[in-house]
């Protein structure tokens, strides 16, 4: 028996819509070529693309464990996260310093990648910018844990580095990935990695 599924009811939209959207995709696709300072286990550079995407999979992954968060609202923040960067790029994390205006920057650019969107997507997109900034929701407290997160996790994979860049993960974003028992948790488990990594390459180093 052959089973067909039911005709989609989906309307078609205004050709002005269909273009602002389709032309903020293709914008987007800048950070497919925005490069942070990670690799791949490889030692491929890292783009931005590829660090969203694995952290929208692992709030998908621990889906069972988020059950009091608004799942959907966590995964279109770590999405719209980092859009930003597809135009002035990514600062790695040990040359960012206080009042270096990122953030500011990065909501300029943002506002600059949106300008092609309809008005109730861009007001969407950027409510999302501006709520994952802030860090006041649950939602957002977890997207920016888990960014931390998954962070340090590439970088345990990537091939063997100094015993100081190690050293520096020890101590990054600790005050984020502190806002849950679970990511305290996952912590623990990135923290033994990396202590064992930093501590193959002292001896290495020797």
């Amino acid at each position: 028996m052959t089973l067909t599924a039911p005709p989609l009811n989906l309307p078609d939209i205004s050709s002005a819509r269909l273009t602002g959207l389709l032309d903020f995709l293709q914008s987007a696709e800048q950070l497919k070529d925005t490069l942070r300072s990670g690799t791949t286990a490889n030692g491929r550079p890292e783009s931005t693309a590829e660090h969203s995407w694995r952290l929208a999979l692992m709030v998908l992954l621990f889906e069972q464990e988020l059950k009091a968060i608004d799942l959907l609202k966590l995964l279109k923040l770590t999405l719209v996260h980092d859009l930003g960067e597809a135009i002035s790029g990514d600062i790695p994390a040990p040359l960012q310093t206080p009042g270096d205006n990122r953030q500011d920057r990065e909501r300029r650019d943002f506002l600059t990648l949106c300008e092609p969107l309809p008005a109730d997507v861009a007001e969407e997109l950027l409510s999302l910018w501006d709520e994952y900034a802030a860090a006041k929701t649950a939602e957002a407290q977890i997207a920016k844990a888990f960014d931390k997160l998954e962070t340090m996790l590439q970088h345990v994979l990537m091939p063997r580095q100094a015993p100081s860049f190690y050293a520096f993960n020890m101590g990054y974003g600790r005050d984020r990935t502190d806002c849950c028992a679970l990511t305290r948790q996952m912590r623990e488990t990135v923290d033994d990695l990396t202590q064992a990594l930093m501590t193959d390459a002292r001896r290495e180093n020797a």
